[in-house]
């Protein structure tokens, strides 16, 4: 875990937020610069940098959280309309907190490219 991380901060709770799911590995919350009418964050709690340092040992904590998106989209009713998943990569793919991250994004068009 990074010190200055501001996700790991969350995870370990010394910076506050809206917690919409929590487990064992996986924190999900709501963000603070929402750029939908539903943008949740979901992060592993186990600090990852980014998709460019995955290993093949991160595999099922990937796969669980992918699933915990789906399932949760279910639940809030975003699978009608449709959602978008992203995970920003580094600084040219607009990452601006390297810890990894996916965007659940729904609740308005949203339009390709992105951006």
């Amino acid at each position: 875990m990074a010190d200055t991380c501001i996700f790991c901060k969350i995870i370990n709770k010394e910076l506050k937020s809206t917690i919409v799911y929590e487990d064992e590995d996986i924190l999900a919350f709501k963000d603070l610069n929402p750029v939908a009418s539903t943008h949740l964050l979901f992060i592993p709690k186990k600090h990852i940098e980014s998709m460019n340092t995955l290993e093949v040992s991160d595999a099922n904590l990937i796969g669980k959280l992918l699933i915990k998106i789906s399932e949760i989209a279910n639940e809030k009713g975003l699978s009608k309309n449709g959602y978008r998943v992203v995970a920003n990569t580094g600084r040219d793919g607009g990452q601006t907190v390297f810890h990894l991250h996916f965007h659940l994004l729904a609740g308005r068009s949203l339009h390709w490219p992105p951006g």
